[in-house]
């Protein structure tokens, strides 16, 4: 019988290989293909996309946009374009939800939880019935075109719009309870073949896969052959594969897979690696890895802890704080002037048919999203871009943070401050909201200056201040009729270029 096993397997991926293979390797090649995203030539901490330097903000939906058929991603993009974002994250089709167990509050149009029958993912439907979100089980030994035609105009329409897609490969199932194996295509019981393992810890394995692997890989090559040509992507090889023991050499396998397939792709794309929730120290990186993402990543510890690696640092799923918008927007300023690259808010407005955003939560829901929230983040986008901050390093010790003298000491608690440097030439400052009135302090050379007060929440710009400086410290004043304790702040400060005689 294990020999009886083993061969289905050969066939298997014998029949997907010859299926996938040819179409990726022979795909017709633009006569200019675009080099798609990449590391920023100075400043490898940051990204280098269609000619300009790029950091990268969004604020998205559940990830499901491809794999749910009624999802109107055309009217989403128009939303994401509106509010200058330039990012989106996007599952295959290998994990939903459903609805009744996986959140505190049941959102109705989530995404991932695909009404009956409406399901798409990588792998053709087979003949068989009984897949338990609607129609017949998934036959993993064919296509589904249906899909990779969905897909391909996801991530044009993307690019039509400005915005580049995190396409993520895989996904844990978690624990029986949410039911997310449950429902999983490469679950024996909802393939026609019965191929795979019983228990979900045993699907990323390179050794415990029950002939899982040769699918995953087949998977892979004929995604990466369907979009080698496209310049607005780049690949993330799992989510969170901390949260199920998803070992490292399942990982790196995954990455040897894409370079594999790249092999005669004039210009290959990045590949991300989900490190932790919250903070990680990245040890034996994958060569082939060229963006470290984390989860809920504040306070932004992880990128100090990670800079060394000249790699872009993101934090690229936020959530858990409640429905407010306050806690996501001054997780995306402090990362962001931290010295990462990368925030990718969850944003749980954007539902089936409320693709512009505009579901209601829940007083209950467990993440937020909103329409001030995206102006916020585009707020935030607009300040970064105003720098050139390929040229900036993460410096908070350059502020110094001065309470108010009429602060009484018992009470006074100075909140937490960010800055991106490059000394004598431009300051970007954040002051994360505190309690109590601040002043701020910065060492500046001789030479003329300009300042601007920026108010993340509302996105007033205050006139600017002009000066010319000797030399020492400058303090900086919050405007006077602005020093609301509990309200974030942040200060530009640029020099001002030398006349020319």
């Amino acid at each position: 019988m294990r020999r009886q096993i083993a061969t289905l397997f050969v066939l298997i991926a014998c029949n997907l290989a010859t299926a996938v293979l040819p179409a990726a390797e022979n795909a017709p090649t633009p006569a200019a293909t675009q080099q798609p995203i990449r590391l920023h030539p100075i400043n490898p901490h940051y990204f280098l996309w269609r000619g300009k330097p790029t950091v990268l903000i969004g604020s998205g939906e559940h990830y499901g946009a491809v794999l749910n058929r009624p999802f109107n991603y055309v009217k989403y993009f128009d939303t994401l374009q509106t509010c200058g974002h330039n990012h989106t994250r996007l599952f295959m089709g290998l994990y939903v939800e459903d609805n009744a167990t996986t959140a505190k509050s049941p959102q109705a149009g989530n995404s991932l939880d695909p009404a009956p029958g409406q399901l798409l993912c990588p792998f053709a439907r087979s003949d068989v019935p009984g897949y338990g979100k609607g129609g017949n089980k998934f036959d993993l030994r064919r296509w589904d075109e249906a899909f990779f035609t969905r897909l391909k105009d996801f991530v044009a329409q993307a690019a039509q719009h400005g915005i580049v897609v995190e396409v993520n490969l895989f996904c844990p199932y978690y624990d029986n309870k949410f039911r997310q194996w449950n429902l999983s295509p490469l679950n024996p019981v909802n393939n026609s073949a019965g191929i795979g393992p019983k228990k979900s810890d045993d699907v990323f394995t390179v050794d415990r896969h029950q002939g899982l692997l040769p699918v995953q890989d087949a998977m892979v090559r004929r995604i990466v052959g369907e979009l080698r040509d496209c310049d607005n992507i780049y690949y993330e090889i799992c989510n969170e594969p901390y949260c199920a023991g998803i070992k490292l050499d399942w990982q790196r396998h995954i990455a040897d897979v894409i370079v594999d397939a790249e092999k005669s792709v004039p210009h290959r794309h990045l590949i991300s690696q989900n490190v932790a929730n919250e903070k990680g120290k990245v040890d034996a990186a994958h060569p082939a890895v060229s963006i470290f993402n984390f989860h809920y990543a504040g306070p932004p510890a992880t990128v100090a802890m990670n800079y060394q690696l000249n790699k872009p640092i993101g934090d690229n799923e936020t959530g858990f704080h409640g429905i407010a918008d306050e806690p996501y927007r001054q997780e995306a300023w402090e990362f962001m002037l931290a010295g990462g690259a990368l925030f990718s808010h969850l944003d749980y407005s954007f539902t089936v048919g409320h693709e512009d955003g505009s579901f209601v939560l829940p007083s209950e829901q467990w993440g937020g999203g909103s329409p001030a929230l995206r102006d916020q983040l585009r707020y935030l986008k607009n300040f970064i871009e105003g720098f050139d901050f390929v040229r900036m390093k993460p410096d908070d010790a350059a502020v110094r943070i001065k309470l108010a003298a009429e602060q009484p000491a018992a009470a006074a608690k100075a909140p937490a401050a960010r800055a991106l440097v490059e000394p004598g030439q431009q300051y970007a400052i954040y002051v994360a909201g505190g309690t109590t009135a601040i002043a701020l302090e910065v060492d500046l050379p001789p030479g003329d200056y300009t300042a601007h007060w920026l108010h993340p929440r509302t996105g007033q710009k205050e006139p600017p201040v002009i000066f010319s400086q000797s030399g020492g410290t400058r303090r900086f004043e919050p405007p006077s009729d602005k020093k609301d304790a509990k309200e974030d702040l942040a200060l530009s400060i640029r020099r001002q270029p030398t006349p020319r005689h």
